[in-house]
C-alpha cells in the first residue's frame, strides 16, 4: 500500500507541473499566415480556384504557379515578371528564391529558350525541378512556374 500511496503522491504533484510546462513549452495551435493575390487587398485570395498568389509563413514565401501561354522568350519573360511581383509583395526578389518548380506541355522548347529564365536569377540559381506535362489547370497554358523563397530573419 505504501508503494501506491507514493505512486498516487507523486503523480498528483507532478501532473499540474506537467500541465503548467507542457502547456508554456507547446507549440501554438495555428500558424500565422500573410496573403498577397493579385491587387485584392481585401480577399488577398481567390475564392473561385481556392489559392492566394503568395503565402508567407514566419519568413518562407510560398509563390503559386504563374503561367504563360505561349513558350517563347517573351512568354517567358512575362512569366518571371509576374514572379518578380510576387516576391516584390513582401520585398524579395530572386535573390530569395531557394525552390523553382517549373511545369511545361513542352520542355524540349522550355529547354531552348531557358536563357530568358536565367537572367532572372543573375547566375544564382535555386533548387530546381522542371516536369513536363501533359496539361495546366489554364487549359490554353503552356508553362507554369510556382517559388518558395526566404525572407532574411
Amino acid at each position: 500500500m505504501n508503494i501506491k500511496n507514493n505512486i498516487m503522491r507523486r503523480y498528483f504533484i507532478l501532473l499540474p507541473l506537467l500541465l503548467f510546462f507542457g502547456n508554456a513549452f507547446s507549440q501554438e495551435k495555428g500558424i500565422k499566415k500573410e496573403k498577397w493575390h493579385w491587387n485584392n487587398n481585401k480577399l488577398k485570395q481567390d475564392t473561385v480556384a481556392g489559392y492566394t498568389q503568395v503565402l508567407k509563413v514566419d519568413n518562407i514565401l510560398y509563390i503559386s504557379g504563374a503561367v504563360a501561354t505561349e513558350i517563347t522568350p517573351e512568354g517567358i519573360t512575362s512569366l518571371y515578371n509576374d514572379l518578380k511581383a510576387s516576391l516584390a509583395s513582401f520585398g524579395a526578389t530572386f535573390e530569395n528564391v531557394v525552390k523553382e518548380n517549373l511545369y511545361t506541355t513542352d520542355i524540349e522548347q522550355m529547354k531552348k529558350f531557358n536563357y530568358a529564365r536565367k537572367k532572372f536569377y543573375k547566375n544564382d540559381f535555386p533548387a530546381a525541378t522542371w516536369i513536363q506535362v501533359q496539361r495546366l489547370y489554364i487549359s490554353n497554358a503552356k508553362l507554369e512556374v510556382e517559388l518558395i523563397a526566404h525572407l532574411p530573419k
